[in-house]
Order: C-alpha cells, then structure tokens, then sequence
C-alpha cells in the first residue's frame, strides 16, 4: 500500500503548511513585545497590544484544538486503505475550511468564521464516518 498516494495523506502535508504559515503569522504580528522578551524565556506574562496577533493567536489555538483528530483521522484512514470517498472529501473540506477561516478571524469577521469553522468540523465527521463505515 502506498500511503503518500492517497488524498488524506497530500491533505495532511499541506495542512502542516497551514500550521507553519499560522505560527509564523501570529509570531510576525507581536513584535511590540520586544525582541528580548521574544527571544528570552517569557517567564513574565505579556500580551501584544496588537488586536490582528490577538486574533491570529486565537485562530492558531483554535487549529490546534481540532488539529490531532485530523492527523490521526487521515493517517488512520491511510493505514486502514479507506481512502478516499468521504474521507478524501472530509480531509480537503477540513483544510479549506481552515485556510478559509484565518483571514475571517483576523478580519473579525463573526458568522461567516463560525461557518468555516462549523465546515471543518464537517470535514472531520466525514472523514470518522468514513473511517468507521
């Protein structure tokens, strides 16, 4: 079985792109910190007084909520050879959805993002049913 052939596990790679570009956006947008403080231990608690970092770290922890049930949905859809269908079409409504979702919650744009978000969570029931059809 040829596990990166399948759709879930493409989606799964460029789901981490959207993680990786998700933390280096939230990172870019909270130099009023300080580059020391950035750079230092934080042992002291601080928040940016940037509303966009705000957001974007919000959005970057709300990806990491739902995040390890769509890596172990895909790669479990991979080992077990139910790919595609549902699943395929779970995992790439997930990471649109995601990708849609980012600039909605920076925008501060509130029922459209919670429709994206509402979406995604589709795409992760799709892929479950699919895994456990």
């Amino acid at each position: 079985m040829d596990l990166a052939a399948s759709t879930e596990v493409t989606v799964l790679g460029w789901s981490v792109v959207l993680l990786l570009l998700q933390v280096v956006l939230q990172a870019g947008t909270c130099g009023d910190l300080g580059f020391g403080y950035l750079a230092g231990p934080r042992d002291e608690q601080r928040q940016t007084r940037s509303v966009l970092s705000q957001r974007l770290g919000r959005a970057l922890k709300n990806l990491l909520e739902t995040f390890p049930a769509f890596v172990a949905l895909a790669l479990a859809l991979a080992v077990t050879g139910r790919t595609g269908g549902l699943g395929a079409a779970g995992a790439w409504l997930y990471l649109i959805a995601r990708i849609i979702y980012v600039p909605l919650y920076a925008a501060g744009i509130p029922l459209v993002r919670s429709l994206a978000w509402l979406a995604a969570m589709l795409g992760l029931v799709l892929m479950l049913v699919r895994l456990m059809a």
